[in-house]
């Protein structure tokens, strides 16, 4: 029995048969699978459960090829995230361990939800009416000037001092002094030799604080030649020139029209009735206390050239205490400058202002207000202008430098009044300055000066004696001068109520002067 090779054998129907049964099953769900062409376009092959008896043996050899079965998501494990080599070294344990420490580090370290929030950083930004220098100008009646000096801005530019001395400036300084824009200023001093001690002591001050890093020249007088231990002492103090210059004869002896009886009695009479230096006769020459220099403190670093400052801003005078004199000294003073007024007013400045020098509730007299000279800073054109000098030679006449005790002081406040607007007036509330009772020293300023600050009127009237009969004025110099909201009082309190409890009546202003302005 011979058998015939033209159909498929009995095995190869059952092979395929089964292959049938299996495509059958994976068919119940379609895939499309990209099949890549000789084109560029991908096409998609499906795949029909519909086999024909000649194809079947070519579709079971490529099944098996071609088809896959899409893979079962592997459940996750934390061996996935450690590296192959420390994986195939480490058991399914150990390698949990390892991520169970790590976390547990994690939250130790971490910080709580709580504090996850934006961060927000405070930029404090600094005030300009808080800042080192201090800015408290008058409220001045003066015109607003174009292209006006804005001392503030000046301070803001050249502190940090930025025009501090070094070896080269000083050295083109010396060779070329027509071209250096440093000002031509020095320090003044009216001392006796037997007053060395309280000098030094102020230069040694003045000179840790602020003139070593400027080095502006010290300028002595004396109405004797200094000693040669004098100079020495004077000289180890400061690397800046010194002079010294002896007052003439001639200016510091009395005038032939002086009547030497009544300048005597005057001594006498001041000294008994306890006017300050009212007995001195070295003081009516100098118009200056011959012992202006003990007991002169200064307290404050100063980073910028004060002298520049002056001259860059037009500045004629400065000062930094403005407190009552005891007008027992010049009972004649305001009177004689009221004749000069009326007799040379072309003199008196049109911006000029005297109003806070006088007292509405005492006839529009001078209210013996002054700004307190063993502190000035001045310019010499305008001490040597002809105003100044007409106004001083006026008074010189009269007699008040000898039969009453005119000082230098009251008489620069009012030259000053007269003749210089206020916007030329500069008041040095940053230096920290002490001359015998009375002390300034500035708020918010620790970080510089080595003093406890003061309020504003720290010092009004400790010049003035319990036994004085002079009316003070209702306000205090340093506020009449300043104007504005200096002068606001505190809702509901009046002066006569503050004195009937014992006060002095001058502790109802809203500030003070310590506060952040």
């Amino acid at each position: 029995m011979s058998i015939s090779n033209s159909g498929p054998s009995i095995f190869e129907r059952i092979v395929a048969a089964e292959q049938q049964d299996l495509m059958a099953k994976k068919s119940s769900k379609l895939f499309a699978t990209p099949l890549q062409s000789r084109s560029s376009m991908a096409k998609f092959w499906l795949p029909s459960a519909d086999y024909s008896s000649s194809s079947s043996s070519s579709s079971a050899s490529s099944s098996t090829s071609f088809w896959t079965s899409p893979r079962t998501p592997s459940r996750w494990s934390p061996r996935r995230y450690i590296p192959a080599k420390v994986r195939s070294t480490m058991t399914k344990r150990q390698a949990a361990m390892v991520i169970c420490l790590a976390l547990a580090l994690f939250v130790w370290v971490a910080p709580p939800p709580s504090a996850w929030r934006r961060r927000v950083v405070h930029i404090t930004i600094p005030q300009p009416a808080t800042s080192p220098y201090q800015i408290l100008q008058p409220l001045s009646p003066s015109k607003t000037q174009k292209n006006a000096p804005d001392p503030l801005r000046w301070l803001e530019k050249n502190s940090n001092n930025k025009y501090a001395v070094t070896t080269g400036s000083k050295l083109l300084d010396s060779i070329t002094p027509h071209l250096s824009q440093r000002p031509r200023a020095a320090l003044i001093s009216l001392v006796r030799n037997s007053e060395l001690p309280g000098l030094m002591q102020s230069m040694r001050q003045l000179e840790y604080h602020w003139n070593r890093k400027y080095q502006y020249p010290w300028i002595f007088f004396n109405d004797e030649p200094f000693s040669d231990e004098f100079k020495q002492a004077t000289q180890n103090l400061t690397s800046a020139k010194c002079y010294y210059e002896v007052v003439p004869n001639e200016h510091w002896s009395l005038p032939d029209w002086v009547d030497e009886g009544r300048f005597m009695n005057s001594l006498e009479y001041l000294g008994a009735i306890g006017v300050g230096k009212g007995w001195m006769i070295s003081y009516r020459h100098m118009s200056v206390g011959s012992d202006n220099t003990q007991q002169v403190h200064f307290f404050c670093d100063i980073d910028y050239d004060v002298f520049r400052f002056m001259r860059d801003n037009n500045m004629k005078y400065g000062f930094n205490m403005n407190i009552l004199d005891d007008a027992r000294s010049f009972p004649s003073l305001w009177s004689r400058t009221r004749s000069f007024i009326n007799a040379h007013p072309e003199l008196v400045h049109p911006e000029a202002d005297l109003d806070w020098l006088l007292d509405p509730h005492n006839s529009g007299d001078y209210n013996n207000c002054q700004f307190f000279s063993n502190f000035e800073v001045g310019n010499l054109n305008y001490f040597r202008g002809e105003a100044n000098e007409k106004y001083f030679d006026w008074l010189d006449r009269g007699g008040g430098f000898y039969y009453e005790r005119f000082g230098d002081a009251p008489i620069h406040t009012l030259s000053v009044a007269m003749f210089v607007p206020k916007s030329e007036i500069w008041f040095f509330r940053d230096v920290g300055y002490q001359h015998d009772i009375n002390r300034h020293c500035p708020p918010h300023s620790a970080h510089r000066c080595s003093c406890e600050p003061t309020i504003m009127d720290e010092n009004f009237y400790k010049l003035v004696p319990l036994e004085s009969p002079q009316k003070k004025p209702d306000d205090t110099c340093i506020r009449q001068f300043l104007g504005g909201h200096w002068l606001n009082k505190k809702e509901g309190w009046n002066m006569e109520g503050e004195k009937l409890f014992g006060g002095d009546g001058y502790h109802g202003y809203q500030l003070t002067g310590l506060e952040e302005l």
